[in-house]
């Protein structure tokens, strides 16, 4: 039974999902308990694939929490600087190893589980660093998102927002900016443990991949009408097919007042279809879908303010998952969701 822990802006759900129909055939079923987080507003969220007790926390104002009992309560870590967390990752290599991204930019490790923590320097003092800016607070910005490769444990690749790809290949000793058509308002990334070299990249300034750990980029986004990407998962039974979730722009995809986000999928070389009608909400007053995968081929969850929901088949169906979703969560945008299990 997969484990899903969804962070929304306030708060975290706990879903135990078994993925069977409901008696009125309008969902599927699922346990489900929420923890409300008096730690400011959540940014991201975190947990080692063969332990859902364990979970990490991105919070603006509390820094990093983590949670050994599936979420029911929380630790404040000693991240050094207390910096507001706005990525984090675990190394697919090592549950223990954690990377935790900052506002303003900056990388933090640690190889005990959160217990103790070490800054892994450099990215502040790279050359683009005086372009960066996150148009909200156009003073700062921050990392929003940390891929450890499956493949290496060494490399490491990073998005800021909004400013550059940064990439390393020791561990944080060194950092690269901007390689060869990368993005620059980088949402998420996502790599795939059946392909090596392969990594894709959701950006304000649209979609993008690498078929060489990041060294170099292409841009494949005929079909893609909205370039404002946000999520990106591959299938984990195919590393060709991929999801994205995007808008026209920051206010269509963020605001609930002003919502109007869409969905997108591509095989290979294929353009990218729009994904409609298939029991997703997406459209006028849905905000951008936050994607998360385990393991199985073809499973992806999904959030956006209208609920959670699951897909099978990698899109061409997704069914309600039925826990409950208050009108407080209908005005918020989920922050981040890990699939376990």
């Amino acid at each position: 039974m997969p484990t899903v822990h969804v962070a929304t802006e306030d708060r975290v759900l706990a879903v135990d999902h078994d993925g069977e129909r409901t008696d009125a055939s309008d969902g599927e079923r699922a346990d489900a308990s929420t923890t409300r987080l008096d730690a400011g507003r959540l940014q991201c969220v975190a947990g080692p694939p063969d332990d859902p007790d364990r979970l990490y926390v991105g919070t603006f104002e509390e820094g990093c929490l983590r949670s050994t009992d599936g979420g029911e309560s929380f630790e404040r870590l000693a991240v050094e600087g207390g910096d507001p967390v706005t990525a984090l990752s675990i190394s697919p290599h090592d549950p223990e190893t954690v990377y935790v991204g900052t506002e303003p930019s900056r990388v933090y490790r640690t190889r005990d589980g959160g217990d103790s923590w070490s800054h892994l320097d450099g990215i502040a003092d790279l050359p683009s660093e005086s372009e960066w800016f996150f148009p909200p607070r156009p003073d700062t910005h921050h990392v929003r998102w940390i891929a450890v490769d499956p493949f290496d444990p060494d490399r490491l690749h990073v998005g800021i927002e909004a400013g550059a790809f940064v990439l390393s290949t020791d561990g944080g000793e060194s950092w690269r900016e901007r390689p060869e058509g990368s993005r620059r308002d980088n949402h998420s990334l996502a790599t795939h443990p059946g392909r090596e070299g392969l990594v894709y990249a959701a950006a304000g300034d649209g979609f993008a991949r690498s078929t060489d750990g990041g060294e170099t980029w292409d841009h494949p986004q005929v079909g893609l009408d909205h370039r404002y990407c946000w999520s990106v998962v591959a299938d984990p039974g195919d590393p060709d097919a991929v999801l994205v979730s995007s808008a026209a722009g920051a206010s269509s995809a963020h605001r609930h007042e002003t919502a109007e986000s869409h969905v997108y999928r591509t095989r290979g070389d294929e353009a990218w279809e729009r994904l409609e009608d298939r029991g997703l909400p997406t459209g006028e007053g849905v905000v951008r879908t936050v994607f998360a995968t385990g393991s199985e081929p073809g499973v992806v969850y999904g959030a956006n303010n209208r609920g959670l929901f699951r897909t099978d088949d990698f899109g061409d169906a997704w069914a309600r998952v039925r826990i409950e979703w208050d009108e407080a969560l209908e005005e918020q945008v989920p922050r981040g969701m890990v699939v376990r299990g």
